[in-house]
């Protein structure tokens, strides 16, 4: 339904007349006349007011399809790091509303996980950023330090507080009742090996190995990070070169690789790798993580120059390769980039 039949409809249903419509709009009979007749729009800027006046939400003035109102939510989930209080409320009543739908229950559970995400990664910046204040203020105090390890990512001295055994139990009933789904495997191992589970770890490598989805490239990189992780590092070494060996051209290989040797801190040949992955990666647009990945490199070292330098080449990714101009994600990239020239020019 066109929009200015839809107010029109929406006026009917509230008994208003074009004069009392426009009165509370704060704009002329006319105006709402137009709007009604198709012969003019409202102004985007009128739209939260109309939509309030009526008590319904903006995408309700357009009619959209709920497939339609999902790849909404999507997008300005992508777009923006913070959502108003009263747009968070629809769009979880909306998400909620759809959870048992046959056909979209799948995607809005999905969506309304990410929802709830945003909204704690939203506070989640918040408290970092008073937690950290705090620890300025009080740097022998031990009170917020655990903040940070939630937030953050920080890490925690306390085995209790940095061990994985509840992710190693949640994905390893999902590759119980998947067994033939090969992502659930990487998830798992992940985990197992964070922990130095090397042991439990080449088990389910061998049951994932034999999958037809499984990549040979992929398979035989965790099993040199299960060498690594029993402290056999000359061993895992020569398994990653044996494979960049095999698969010189191989972007997946490379990253992999670069993964491998960030890991461990060998950064010369992390960048290397890392740099060979972004330039032969077939995909377009291309992901960042290489470049996010030198980036850090480069903080690590101190060389906030080079460090300024690769965070504008991932300003120029999104413009350029991503198309974006006004969303949150460049702004903040911009913002970091700036930060970094400082530290650079200091």
């Amino acid at each position: 339904m066109e929009l200015g039949r839809k107010i029109k409809q929406l006026r009917f249903k509230a008994g208003l007349t074009q004069e009392q419509l426009a009165e509370k709009l704060g704009v002329g009979a006319q105006s709402v006349s137009k709007w009604e007749n198709a012969v003019a729009m409202p102004d985007i800027s009128a739209l939260p007011l109309i939509a309030e006046t009526f008590g319904v939400s903006i995408d309700d003035l357009f009619d959209l399809t709920n497939e339609q109102r999902l790849n909404r939510i999507e997008n300005r989930l992508d777009a923006e790091d913070e959502l108003p209080r009263d747009v968070f409320a629809e769009y979880e009543e909306f998400l909620k509303g759809r959870l048992d739908d046959k056909q979209l229950g799948r995607r809005a559970t999905e969506l309304i996980a990410y929802l709830y995400w945003h909204r704690m990664e939203q506070y989640g910046r918040k408290a970092s950023r008073f937690a950290k204040d705090a620890i300025r203020r009080t740097p022998g105090e031990k009170h917020c330090q655990w903040i940070l390890n939630k937030t953050d990512g920080y890490a925690a001295w306390d085995w209790n507080m940095h061990n994985h055994t509840d992710a190693v139990e949640f994905f390893s009933e999902i590759v119980k009742a998947n067994p033939d789904t090969l992502s659930p495997y990487y998830y798992l191992l992940d985990n197992l090996i964070a922990d130095h589970r090397t042991q439990e770890a080449e088990a389910v490598l061998k049951r994932m190995s034999v999958l037809k989805d499984a990549n040979p490239v992929i398979t035989e990189t965790y099993r040199a990070h299960i060498t690594l992780a029993r402290f056999d590092e000359p061993a895992a070494d020569a398994m990653i070169e044996k494979l960049l060996k095999e698969n010189a051209d191989d972007w997946v290989c490379l990253f992999e690789a670069a993964q491998y040797f960030a890991g461990k801190a060998d950064y010369d040949r992390a960048i290397e790798l890392y740099e060979l992955s972004f330039e032969k990666t077939d995909r377009r647009p291309r992901f960042q993580d290489e470049l996010m990945a030198i980036r850090d490199i480069y903080k690590i070292r101190g060389d906030w120059k080079k460090a300024s330098e690769t965070q504008g080449r991932i300003v120029s990714l999104l413009e350029n390769e991503w198309g974006m101009t006004e969303e949150d994600e460049v702004k903040n990239a911009k913002a970091e980039q700036a930060r970094l020239m400082e530290k650079a020019n200091a």
